[in-house]
């Protein structure tokens, strides 16, 4: 397809398909959805009925320990008492393949604090220890 100039010469029309806003939305959709995906991951929060079954074996689930800022601990989401942390840990495993704990403790907390989580876990047969950490920026 030729096309006239206004000085009366032609010139060959551009048969490439413009791209950039193709490639301007997409990035912002992967934008949006990188940041809204974190967010869908979250659950409701619901009171399940209690049953004298057997637990359910998850071997591939990881065991996450959390430690807060403010020295409480929670196992599943949920916050156990230093107390009872040990026998929770206990329970936890006797329904597992692994004894492997993953230690996810706030920076801001106080180090006897993390450690106490450590023996407890180490004390419930906890074979393989790992600390969740951040990559630096």
């Amino acid at each position: 397809m030729a096309v006239k100039s206004s000085r009366g010469r032609r010139r060959r029309g551009n048969g490439e398909i413009n791209v950039t806003p193709f490639v301007d939305v997409t990035l912002v959709l992967l934008i949006i959805f990188m940041v809204t995906a974190p967010l869908m991951l979250q659950g409701m929060d619901v009171n399940l009925p209690e049953t004298t079954s057997q637990p359910i074996r998850m071997p591939n689930a990881p065991l996450v320990l959390t430690v807060t800022k403010e020295g409480q601990y929670s196992l599943a989401r949920k916050i156990v008492p230093i107390e009872k942390l040990q026998a929770k840990l206990e329970a936890v495993f006797e329904a597992r393949d692994s004894k492997e704990v993953f230690l996810r403790a706030d920076e801001a907390a106080p180090y006897g604090v993390v450690v106490q989580a450590m023996a407890a876990a180490r004390r419930a047969g906890a074979t393989r220890l790992g600390i969740v950490t951040e990559e630096e920026r």
